[in-house]
């Protein structure tokens, strides 16, 4: 199938050789980008992207999913989605950001006014889910060091001072609900020291507090110098765990037990096909891993050329995305296997959904391997590069957006843009220090539920409104022959039309209808606490309504010329289209002010 823009050196112009009005060539592309930094090569946006798209969720939330909803036959679901949505929704955001050249908030400013707040609103969101995902990569640092130098990893035996006398089982208890794994143990009770619930947050993990900080310290030697030193970075933390894993994958395959892992997780049933649920899910999936609606992928598409090529980035970050997760599957459920023939129990006692997937399942098959004291510190290594990719870029769409916002107020006061990104990771880690009490697992779920589940939908909606709707299809097709010489083909534009804003929408409304509060296995949170996560919701979500209100205050005459001018996008599209090549802009100029000049007589 032809996927769209044909050749960069190709120009669609049927409007004329360029003969348009000044106006708006201040706002031209071109202009800002002598100004705004650009990556160093087309390959360091490629890793950047996939680093973002590839995280966590791939290696614990896909796998189990795939086997819960159908085993092979997810894939259909799965696969359908990528294409009709997945694809599609980002190489539009891919086109918003590198076309505008500038982050989230003022690219939706220009292109909706309306739903200006949709910009901001994505800001917020990925500054919250900041906050704590490097809690996740501060548990993983804890297991690294626990890894080395020790005869038998601490999570495989039930004799530690952290263990419960009689309620510890070596192996997974399977139908003896009254027992633990000593892995599971060691996540409760060493590495949380978990209480009984939110109500009782007890202390601050010293332990955890000193990774976190840790791991802070990494991110920010990371980014500190925006896109020219995260480029660089990404060559290793993006390739190194594609090593892990085929080298866990090949090792995996040979252990007794590993052949009924795989099946279990490939067998297709059929009958699941019939759940809408299946397909809702599939959906949630795509949306989640490629971070739509998180602002990160405008954010680092701004960064870009004029001219670079989106719809093959669009291609290889959806296809790296998606062969990643179907990977992940087979290394784990490959392993799951093997601890399933260990034991002598089912797969499905095994296998578990959430952080447990690789913070207790996969610790206690990596006790079990030969050569545990290589496997374990590279998976866990491997765990900190796929977490630290999607943290740089939620970062760096919160110090985007200072830049953009106030960056002619805040750069003079700090002195120096590393000050800035040295600002932005120290109010993150201050607010993340919640997370690594005693009771913090619990402020970790309520505030994940209410993040990335409830507001991004809400999220995802508006935006998709924003731009395939109020801004149009036309105007999108546009942008992209602007840059890449070519319109959009007939697959996009019906996507973007109609098939992504209504499957948006029947997630949203689904997920409203089959809304269930959140918990942590057994623990059910108090109705303060779900009143605490639904604020939490409000704080990126209030966007929205906020900023279309202040508009339509703003503009003048009656509500239905406002609600007009609202939706009005303020980048000038005309002038644009007249240029189809960046010389063109020189040309114009001097033509117009050759012509001002009166005529010499001789």
């Amino acid at each position: 199938m032809d996927f769209g823009v044909g050749n960069l050196g190709e120009t669609s112009d049927s409007r004329g050789s360029g003969t348009a009005d000044l106006k708006g060539i201040a706002e031209m592309p071109a202009d800002a980008e002598a100004q705004r930094p650009t990556w160093s090569g087309r390959l360091e946006f490629i890793l950047a992207t996939v680093g973002y798209a590839v995280g966590l969720g791939n290696v614990w939330r896909f796998p189990y999913l795939c086997y819960n909803s159908g085993g092979g036959a997810f894939l259909i679901p799965y696969l359908t989605m990528v294409l009709v949505c997945g694809i599609p929704l980002l190489f539009m955001e891919f086109t918003v950001g590198q076309y505008t050249r500038l982050g989230p908030v003022h690219a939706f400013t220009k292109i909706c006014p309306l739903l200006k707040g949709v910009g901001l609103a994505t800001v917020v969101i990925s500054f919250v889910f900041c906050t704590y995902y490097n809690v996740l990569m501060s548990w993983a640092l804890y297991y690294l060091f626990n890894s080395f130098g020790m005869e038998t990893l601490p999570w495989k035996s039930c004799n530690n001072t952290w263990n419960a006398v009689g309620n510890c089982s070596s192996g997974f208890p399977g139908n003896e609900t009254h027992l633990q794994s000593a892995s599971q143990q060691f996540f409760d009770n060493r590495l949380l020291e978990k209480t009984r619930g939110i109500e009782d947050l007890g202390g601050l993990r010293w332990e955890l507090f000193g990774c976190l900080v840790l791991v802070w310290v990494i991110v920010y030697l990371c980014i500190f110098k925006g896109v020219k030193s995260t480029g660089k970075v990404v060559y290793f933390t993006v390739v190194f765990p594609y090593f892990i894993l085929f080298a866990l994958l090949i090792n995996n395959v040979q252990l007794p037990g590993a052949k009924n892992g795989i099946l279990y997780f490939v067998t297709p049933v059929w009958s699941k096909l019939f759940e809408v649920k299946v397909w809702l899910n599939a959906a949630a999936q795509v949306f989640n891993s490629l971070g739509i609606a998180f602002g990160s992928m405008i954010s680092m598409a701004s960064y870009n050329k004029f001219n670079n090529n989106i719809l093959r980035d669009a291609l290889i970050v959806s296809v790296a995305n998606s062969f990643t997760s179907i990977l992940a599957g087979f290394v784990i459920f490959s392993a799951v296997g093997y601890m399933s023939h260990i034991h002598n129990l089912p797969v499905d006692n095994i296998a578990t959904d959430g952080p447990g997937l690789v913070f207790v399942v996969y610790p206690e098959v990596l006790s079990t391997m030969p050569a545990f004291q290589l496997w374990a510190p590279l998976f866990f290594i491997m765990l900190l590069c796929l977490g630290l990719d999607s943290q740089f870029a939620t970062v760096e769409v919160a110090v985007t957006y200072i830049k953009d916002e106030f960056g002619a107020k805040v750069l003079p006061f700090l002195k120096r843009e590393e000050l800035l990104v040295l600002t932005v990771c120290f109010v993150c880690f201050a607010l993340g220090i919640p997370h690594i009490t005693k009771g913090g697992i619990y402020v970790f779920q309520l505030m994940d539920h209410y993040t990335a589940v409830v507001s991004l939908m809400f999220l995802a909606f508006f935006e998709v409104v924003a731009v395939c709707w109020i801004f149009g299809v036309p105007r999108i097709s546009l942008m992209i022959r602007r840059m890449l010489g070519k319109s959009p083909n007939i697959y996009f534009r019906v996507c973007w039309l109609l098939l992504c804003p209504m499957l948006v929408l029947c997630i949203l409304v689904s997920s409203i209808i089959q809304y269930t509060p959140p918990h942590y296995g057994k623990y059910e949170y108090p109705v303060w606490a779900e009143w605490v996560g639904w604020g939490v919701s409000l704080v990126s979500i209030v966007w929205i309504p906020f900023g279309a209100i202040q508009e339509i205050y703003n503009n003048k005459g009656s509500l239905l010329q406002r609600l007009k001018t609202a939706m009005t996008p303020t980048i000038d599209l005309d002038v644009m289209a007249h240029l189809p090549e960046k010389q063109n802009l020189v040309n114009l100029m001097s033509e117009k002010l050759l012509s001002s000049v009166p005529p010499v007589t001789q």
